[in-house]
């Protein structure tokens, strides 16, 4: 491997690119015209316009990545995550094409990727599954006897995809064939696939997903947790490694059933196993993701280990270069996605110009960005400006900087996710780390946002007006 295409676009694709470039790897941007000026463009060795700004014309369009692929005499593509990232026919045509596909086979992306097949496929390994359907079902009449079996609340849930999509949670019988028909449509749309499944709902479950390495010579080794509970429409918004609930015990426990997981697909590459954790300790599989995971670089900084790093290296043929018993915790990280959203309207998405674009720094803090000042902040994308990322020798020092660092973050044309991580910094609950995927259900509300804010606004102006009062009244000598 000599020269690396990557698939994708801002933070990621510079995170990528970063790490190529330290193996000695050229790099091949793909760019729509919505992002002709973005840092990747601008960070890469060659650079192709690839279409208009809509991802149907240039990120999601195989052929003309696999085309400038080989006009740019690129052997390797790396997906980044989202996009094609998880598209098993993609991997497949680059692999057709004689490239490498910096990521899983086909068949594992193909398995993975499908719920349902992914819970039979493990089901030899004896690794705890939530109760519920092991086949997909239209059929309202047997999701209702299926509900009776396992109690309410049940979960539908998208037999193709994730990020909340095709997900409805039904507390009683005289609501199911509603929320059915609801999820059904609802995945039909997002993924051309309306399959779903029914399962039991954890009511306090948290959200603990393991990361996993695996290299064509047959090691898998984990590199432990990261707890995701913090989450808004089932997606996250703060993570952290590790979890602060997790014994040693079990957390070897999950880390040797996520090895598991990746055996029973025959997995190669990076990839992470999501599990439920309830309230008692009780893990269940939930999926696993066929990618690198956004929120990498908390297990990068409490392991010390460059996961993109090890990925193109995996890609190239070569062994992991450690063992499980190498491996060892240090520190504490922890991470808020920077969002173009509006906290105080429901987390809608923002879209402007970035006026003001000042990024905090200082030892324990990391940030993976893919804006610069001025830029405009694009509809047609996912809405994540940056992840910002602190490290501290324990979770009170990684969170006492983490709000440190937002504080010190500076954005002006848009609205952000920044005071939404700011109100999770400061929370009790968070602090504590008594907490679940219902944190902001819990405890968040618009109105406190505002009202901090009022706050705020009102001690500068008490203090502006202390100033200037103090300065009149101070002898001002003449000049000699």
């Amino acid at each position: 491997m000599k020269k690396v295409l990557v698939a994708n676009r801002g933070e990621i694709a510079v995170r990528v690119m970063q790490s190529a470039h330290k193996l000695g790897l050229s790099t091949v941007a793909v760019f729509s015209e919505a992002d002709r000026d973005a840092p990747h463009v601008l960070l890469a060795d060659e650079a192709f316009n690839i279409g208009g700004p809509e991802s149907s014309s240039s990120y999601l369009d195989m052929d003309k990545i696999i085309g400038v692929a080989k006009t740019s005499g690129a052997d390797a593509i790396h997906p980044g995550y989202g996009f094609l990232s998880e598209n098993a026919e993609f991997a497949k045509r680059v692999t057709d094409q004689g490239l490498t596909f910096v990521g899983p086979s086909p068949h594992a992306i193909r398995v993975m990727g499908s719920k349902l097949e992914a819970k039979a496929t493990v089901a030899a390994y004896d690794i705890p599954m939530v109760p519920g359907t092991d086949e997909a079902i239209t059929d309202v009449n047997k999701a209702l006897d299926i509900a009776a079996s396992i109690g309410y609340p049940i979960l539908i849930k998208a037999s193709a995809g994730g990020g909340g999509k095709g997900m409805r949670i039904v507390e009683e019988e005289s609501a199911l064939q509603a929320q059915m028909e609801r999820a059904i449509s609802e995945a039909k749309a997002a993924f051309g696939d309306g399959a779903v499944f029914i399962e039991k709902y954890v009511a306090s479950p948290r959200h603990i997903e393991v990361q996993v390495l695996a290299d064509t010579q047959g090691n898998v080794v984990h590199l432990f947790e990261r707890e995701c509970s913090i989450q808004r429409r089932h997606q996250k918004v703060v993570e952290e490694a590790p979890s602060s609930v997790l014994s040693p015990e079990l957390r070897e426990k999950m880390g040797q059933a996520a090895i598991h997981v990746a055996k029973s697909c025959n997995y190669v590459g990076a990839g992470t196993v999501e599990f439920l954790l309830d309230e008692n300790h009780n893990f269940y599989f939930l999926e696993m993701n066929t990618r690198l995971q956004v929120e990498h670089p908390v297990t990068e900084l409490v392991t010390g280990k460059d996961l993109v790093r090890l990925q193109l290296e995996i890609a190239m043929g070569k062994p992991i270069p450690f063992t499980q018993e190498d491996l060892q915790l240090k520190g504490h990280a922890v991470e808020l996605r920077v969002y173009a959203e509006d906290p105080l309207n429901d987390f809608l998405p923002s879209t402007g110009t970035l006026e003001r674009y000042e990024l905090p720094e200082g030892p324990g803090i990391r940030i993976d960005n893919g804006f610069t000042q001025g830029m405009k902040v694009p509809i047609y994308y996912d809405p994540m400006l940056s992840k910002l990322i602190t490290y501290g020798q324990d979770r009170r020092e990684a969170i006492s900087l983490m709000y440190e660092a937002i504080m010190a973050y500076k954005i002006e044309g848009v609205s952000t996710t920044l005071p939404f991580g700011a109100f999770v910094m400061q929370h009790d609950a968070f602090i504590s780390g008594d907490f679940d995927t219902h944190f902001v259900k819990k405890y968040y509300r618009p109105e406190n946002l505002e009202t901090e804010a009022r706050a705020k606004a009102e001690l500068a102006a008490i203090m502006a007006l202390y100033e200037y009062v103090n300065n009149r009244n101070k002898i001002r000598l003449p000049n000699p």
